[in-house]
């Protein structure tokens, strides 16, 4: 059976540990970075990285673009959206149709 981990700092992610969850508390990129790729190898569909953390990891979860599993989805932490997550949407809209749509090229 698949697994959905949680990569963050401690406060962030604990409350998906609540409802079954794997978490792994991590406060610096390089630490991300390292669990990341340990658990990409282990049986988890999705891994959730708080956009804090996400947006230095650029390089690692490239990786896994393109495969089918896992995928990693960036979340807000505690302290709020840095619009990562819906940047990435936008992305993958755009490259699937071929034109922004969401936001006509404005946001």
């Amino acid at each position: 059976m698949y697994k959905i981990g949680v990569i963050g700092d401690r406060e962030s992610i604990l409350g998906f540990k609540a409802v079954g969850l794997d978490v792994f508390p991590c406060d610096a990129a390089d630490e991300a970075k390292k669990v990341l790729k340990k658990i990409a190898k282990e049986d988890f569909a999705i891994i959730y990285v708080t956009e804090q953390l996400y947006q230095y990891m650029g390089e690692e979860i490239d990786q896994y673009k393109d495969s089918r599993l896992p995928a990693i989805i960036p979340v807000p932490n505690k302290d709020g959206s840095l619009g990562i997550g819906m940047t990435n949407v936008r992305k993958s809209v755009e490259r699937a149709v071929g034109a922004d749509i969401l936001f006509g090229g404005e946001e």
